[in-house]
């Protein structure tokens, strides 16, 4: 297995094999705890303007996101786990558009799988891409936007692939944390005037014990797309997957 760490938007245009898209603060790490809610499926957009036509389209389904960290007018909810995390989102259909995470998303063309990770669902996905056995694996650390680096992204991708590569000591939560806490992308939680991003979104991001499924991005005929859905450690041997 042949392991590729990338970065940014860049990077997901690039990426080929089995494609992780890691955006911790917050798409991905939102997008597990909408799928632990109950939620059918996500939709990924891109472009602001086709979440809002979709919205049209789908008059029942939630529009979840951000702008520079804001959730655009009209919204249902923002990028914020802490937001969603005791929602009941039972059967819903969730669109999401982010800065980041769901533009790795949608520019991963060139993967023959993409599965959108956090620190949330990191080792259940580490369980799936060890049963897969892809010979590509690339890690999309999408960073700020896309085009900054971002420690958090990078730090995921480098705890999967120690995982994936047998490494008998990976770098561990705690110390990601410690790390983390004072780093400048999660300064945000813990500025009182940054009501978008409560404090409790730090931990949410980085639980020290995550979801026992993963997430993957999986054409659904009912919308023409793709869409995100959830995959549970024992659905790996379902041929749907």
């Amino acid at each position: 297995m042949q392991i590729q760490i990338l970065e940014g938007l860049e990077g997901a245009k690039r990426a080929k094999g089995l494609t992780v898209i890691l955006d911790v603060f917050r798409a991905c790490s939102v997008a597990a705890y909408v799928m632990h809610g109950g939620a059918d499926k996500i939709i990924p957009v891109g472009q602001l303007e086709e979440a809002y036509q979709l919205k049209q389209n789908l008059p029942s389904s939630l529009l979840i996101g951000e702008r520079c960290g804001r959730p655009p007018a009209g919204f249902d909810f923002g990028n914020s786990p802490a937001e969603i995390a005791s929602v009941d989102l039972r059967g819903k259909t969730v669109i999401q558009t982010t800065g980041a995470g769901t533009q790795g998303l949608v520019h991963a063309l060139g993967a023959s799988e993409v599965i959108p990770c956090s620190f949330p669902t990191a080792d259940t996905t580490i369980a799936y891409i060890r049963f897969r056995q892809p010979e590509l694996v690339s890690l999309v650390a999408m960073g700020t936007r896309g085009l900054v680096h971002s420690d958090e992204d990078t730090l995921c991708a480098e705890y999967i692939q120690a995982r994936l590569l047998g490494n008998a000591d990976p770098i561990s939560m705690e110390t990601i944390r410690a790390h983390l806490r004072s780093y400048p992308s999660a300064q945000k939680f813990f500025d009182s005037e940054t009501v978008w991003a409560p404090a409790l979104d730090f931990d949410l991001c980085l639980p020290l014990q995550g979801f026992p499924f993963l997430l993957k991005l999986i054409l659904d005929p009912t919308v023409n797309r793709k869409v995100i859905r959830r995959i549970a450690r024992n659905q790996f041997f379902e041929k749907s997957i």
